[in-house]
């Protein structure tokens, strides 16, 4: 066969192919049904994760190079998962379910929105919603349906996050309001309560399972969800998603300096990390001065509240990049910190000149060089690799693992407690280069969700001081030493906006003295 023959039966293998190309909602049934990740048929096809969601939801149809792959993937599935046939006559809750398989996706607007219309039964749940289908009925955004009560689980392989149930919820009293009862950001609102309210409940379902799994062996629980933390947390930041009001690129090109050397050499973009220690006081003098040593709780979560730029980063140079709606990474020459009794904003560097830093780091000294502070001079910002950014991108992610934590505190639920930190430390650490998590390369986020966390501590060192307490030692993300009545400052317990003693073995009180130093 010649060259010429090979090209003729190559495009008509491809015009066969897309001929029978299924629509965005098949394309995602048979993922599904095959158990395949996003980032596996990424993988395959040689596409990006993000691109595969894209076809998915019908944001775009699949095109070259991964087209005539991915095709032929969905060729075999299709064999091998046929979409099943709804029986002639069913009940509603059979319907329901069956309607699922082949419902299309959810309607968006330009804008990226979920369209919303007038109340109704969701075509795969049952439970009212206004969000609609594609077709113009109403479906959960995202399929994020009323799950059921919690039912006992029967022993199965090790899988992540469930799926949201698509059998119909139980009947309520309550009847949906009219549409002309409430306002369309009512409605929005209603339905964001709900959407979180049913992805919370996955939570609750994995703890549930993994104890069944271990037959109430905490210990064995608990590892078994350390394990699965990270595509659990993943498909948990997939649902917050579904309702956003903008893509975001999940693989960006990045630019040399967000790439890490080597194994053994560190990251070049500077963090902030604090190691600091008051001059006035030493551990080692004699003294009667009562040190009370204090742990930010959930320091990274709360982190997960910060500008993050959503985008491909661009390059520009000068103040250029410098932009309240902008984020990314920036070379500066920072001015001196001239403040020995308080940490530098800057963290403890010894080596002088330029550096790279976050943009938690650039905007906490933009803010402490203006009127309000007046504590150093602006930096020189030499060049930046930034694009356009949202404080509230992660903040769907971030209330809902909160609320998750809370709940666990409450109820003295060490197992949830223990994975809900498992899995946003690892979504943190993992979103970088990471061969733990495929599903997205964002070495820019890492660097900037660890510096906000230092801003964060840094202001609370601030805090402190300007309430008259001497700050003794400031270290990592969480711990903060200080002298005098921390509690007129802070509020005492184990939620996010509070303070508690931070328990040691050197210092099981959380409590010890220091001495002056002379001169």
């Amino acid at each position: 066969m010649n060259e010429e023959t090979d090209s003729v039966e190559a495009l008509l293998e491809e015009a066969r192919l897309t001929a029978r190309i299924p629509g965005p909602a098949e394309r995602l049934r048979l993922r599904q049904a095959a158990s395949l990740s996003r980032a596996q048929v990424a993988a395959a096809v040689g596409v990006g994760r993000q691109t595969v969601a894209n076809w998915e939801d019908g944001t775009t149809d699949p095109q070259p190079p991964g087209r005539v792959k991915y095709l032929r993937l969905l060729e075999g599935l299709a064999e091998l998962y046929p979409a099943p046939a709804a029986p002639a006559q069913t009940t509603v809750a059979e319907a329901a379910t069956a309607a699922a398989f082949t419902a299309p996706e959810t309607a968006r607007g330009a804008n990226g929105l979920a369209v919303e219309g007038e109340p109704g039964p969701c075509i795969r749940c049952g439970v009212t919603t206004t969000y609609q289908a594609t077709d113009g009925r109403p479906l959960h955004a995202g399929a994020m349906c009323q799950p059921p009560a919690a039912t006992p689980h029967a022993p199965s392989t090790h899988a992540p996050l469930p799926p949201v149930s698509l059998a119909p919820a139980p009947a309520t009293a309550a009847s949906p309001v009219p549409a002309s009862a409430s306002s369309r950001p009512q409605r929005r609102a209603r339905s964001a309560a709900r959407a979180q309210a049913e992805t919370a409940d996955l939570i609750g379902r994995a703890v549930h399972e993994e104890l069944e799994r271990a037959e109430g062996d905490v210990d064995a629980a608990l590892q078994a969800l350390i394990k699965r933390a990270i595509p659990d947390v993943m498909h948990l930041f997939n649902e917050t998603r579904a309702t956003a009001r903008y893509t975001y690129t999940a693989y960006p090109a990045l630019p040399d300096i967000l790439k890490k050397p080597s194994k053994k050499e560190p990251d070049q973009i500077w963090e902030a990390r604090p190691n600091f220690r008051h001059p006035g006081y030493s551990l080692k003098i004699s003294g009667s001065t009562a040190v009370t040593a204090l742990d930010v709780n959930a320091a990274y979560l709360s982190a997960l509240k910060c500008w993050l730029p959503i985008g491909k980063l661009e390059h520009t140079t000068g103040s250029d990049g410098v932009d309240p709606k902008r984020s990314g990474v920036h070379l500066i020459t920072p001015t001196p910190w001239t403040h020995p009794h308080l940490p530098s904003p800057l963290g403890d560097r010894d080596e002088p000149g330029a550096l790279w830093i976050t943009d938690a780091t650039l905007r906490l000294l933009l803010r402490l060089s203006g009127p309000k502070y007046g504590l150093l001079e602006l930096p020189v910002v030499h060049e930046s690799w930034t694009s356009g950014a949202t404080e509230n991108f992660l903040d769907a992610l971030r209330k809902l693992l909160t609320a998750a934590r809370d709940t666990a505190i409450a109820e003295g639920d060490t197992v949830t407690l223990e994975y809900v930190k498992s899995m946003y430390s690892k979504f943190i650490s993992t979103m970088g280069e990471s061969i733990h998590n495929r599903e997205m390369t964002r070495p820019d986020w890492m660097h900037i969700i660890h510096s906000q966390a230092y801003a964060n501590l840094w202001g609370k060192a601030y805090k402190a001081h300007q309430a008259g307490l001497d700050v003794i030692s400031m270290m990592g993300t969480d711990e903060l030493h200080v002298t005098g009545d921390w509690r007129q400052v802070f509020p005492e317990g184990r939620g996010v906006a509070q303070m508690k003693i931070k328990r040691s073995d050197a210092k099981a009180s959380g409590e010890y003295t220091v001495g002056a130093v002379a001169g």
